[in-house]
């Protein structure tokens, strides 16, 4: 069942085809086998989830409602909590935390029957686009093991492209969803800022950040965003809007949609393999009927900079409470030393280089005599990019661009931070105007003899999930790039089109 959907797993397992402690017991031993050469799943839950895969079994074996996901197999990213296990954000200040509750989107996963099998390594924090900045090792791309799988979510990424699980939570700041969807050839969905609730995620950029899925099929993250989406009482910035049957309308034509292309998406800086990706996609959609339109995105180039201006100063917020006393990592004290030297000291030891880079940054942009030069300045950006967006969407319904100007590139290949930066280029300001995004694959590209995914964006306004999904459906069903196997069995074989029946319990 590696390269089954979640939907096909789902329902094989309540037809009775296989038993959820086969499905759970057979993600458990891929991961055994071939993590060590990954390095993607930081931890499993082998004794609970077969203990809750059992219990799915006998749900189903008396005729009793197991769920709307029953037995599917699902990974978390490491900054996710539970109250089993540890979530460490990949970092050694956090590296023995045991949390004491669980967050929202695990407790509506489990409510729908799914088993948490595991978590995934991610870069520290989540601060990062390469996972090379985790704590514990750099997390390797399955389709090239010397090359990065993009981030900060990419174990998730990774877990999913090599088949460990059909689905794997993540969390998007800037990209950190959509990028290392696109460079392990998975599809990743970054929600509307307050679609899924946040209660539980161990926050970077409070404003920024948003769990979504990474999947094999657009068809099953529409699922997922069906268990995950909803108001929750718990977070006061989640949205009271409605969630829609994100299922009901995946499968409609686009004929009558208007698809923009921002002329800066479509930048000379772009690698050739991707550009061609592009262009090809573009074309697919007109032969579909749908009206391709040129939009201009002045802004898009002032994205980088807004954004780490905003996402630090976030950061520095946020992580001011880790100081090593209430918890985390705490250096040995010294009998001469007061309480200011054993938080520096801890924080030191604690916080790896580029989580250091942020806060350090962060504090000075929020110092007095700078926050309005800084970040004051960055917000008012931020609201003119909003409005930007908002132009284009009364336009066109969806926005069509490159996830990455490049294909997965080597590790340790990207050693200055600003380079690192410049990744996210296409993906931060989906951030900054709070709308909702998803990276598809879209190509490959032939690089030292290997084929290396291309992922392609797409964007739509806040809330507007359903057309996004749908736009993205189609281009799944028209081309075959999500059923290519990578050289550890992932991403999917199987149906593309699983019975959509039936809503999230």
């Amino acid at each position: 069942m590696s390269r089954a959907t979640a939907l096909e797993v789902r329902d094989a397992i309540a037809s009775r085809r296989t038993t959820a402690v086969e499905t759970v017991g057979a993600a458990l031993a891929r991961i055994a086998e071939h993590n060590p050469a990954i390095h993607a799943v930081r931890e499993t839950y082998p004794e609970r989830a077969l203990e809750r895969a059992a219990a799915v079994d006998r749900t189903i074996a008396s005729g009793g409602a197991a769920g709307f996901l029953a037995g599917v197999p699902i990974l978390l990213k490491d900054n996710i909590v539970t109250s089993y296990g540890k979530t460490t954000c990949s970092s050694k200040f956090l590296e023995n935390y045991e949390s004491p509750y669980d967050a929202t989107v695990v407790t509506r996963l489990e409510a729908a029957g799914a088993i948490i099998i595991g978590k995934t390594y991610c870069d520290e924090f989540a601060m990062g686009s390469s996972t090379e900045n985790c704590a514990f090792g750099p997390t390797r791309n399955p389709w090239a093991l010397d090359r990065v799988p993009g981030g900060s979510s990419g174990g998730s990424a990774a877990a999913v492209a090599a088949g460990f699980a059909p689905i794997a939570l993540g969390s998007d700041t800037g990209g950190s969803i959509r990028q290392p969807a696109a460079l392990c050839g998975v599809v990743g969905l970054k929600p509307t800022q307050g679609r899924v609730s946040r209660s539980g995620l161990v926050a970077f950029g409070s404003s920024l950040d948003q769990i979504g899925p990474f999947t094999r099929t657009v068809t099953d993250a529409a699922a997922l965003l069906e268990v995950i989406a909803g108001l929750d009482p718990h977070d006061s910035t989640s949205a009271e809007v409605g969630v829609s049957d994100y299922l009901a309308h995946l499968e409609e034509p686009v004929r009558d949609l208007v698809i923009g292309v921002p002329t800066q998406y479509l930048s000379a800086s772009n690698d050739a393999s991707v550009a061609e990706a592009i262009s090809v996609a573009i074309e697919t959609y007109r032969a579909m009927g749908a009206k391709i339109e040129s939009i201009d995105l002045p802004l898009t180039d002032y994205g980088i900079s807004t954004y780490y201006v905003i996402a630090p100063a976030e950061a520095s917020s946020n992580l001011a409470r880790f100081d090593g006393i209430r918890y985390g990592r705490r250096a040995t004290p010294r009998p001469d030393e007061g309480l200011e030297e054993l938080y520096a000291r801890s924080r030191a030891e604690g916080f790896g280089p580029e989580v250091q880079r942020r806060i350090m940054l962060g504090t000075y942009m929020l110092s007095a005599g700078y926050y309005d030069a800084y970040y004051k300045r960055a917000l008012q950006v931020r609201r003119l990019i909003l409005r930007e967006f908002e132009a284009a969407f009364s336009r066109c319904h969806v926005l069509l661009g490159p996830t990455s100007p490049m294909p997965a590139f080597p590790l340790g290949g990207r050693s200055d931070p600003l380079s690192m930066y410049l990744c996210d280029v296409y993906t931060v300001n989906t951030n900054i105007a709070g709308i909702c995004g998803i990276s598809i694959p879209a190509g490959f590209a032939a690089v030292e003899g290997r084929s290396l995914p291309i992922g392609m964006q797409l964007q739509a306004r806040a809330f507007d999930e359903s057309t996004l999904l749908r736009v993205a459906r189609m281009f799944e069903k028209a081309t075959q790039f999500h059923t290519r196997v990578c050289p550890f069995g992932g991403p999917a074989g199987g149906s593309s089109s699983a019975p959509l029946a039936g809503r999230r319990g």
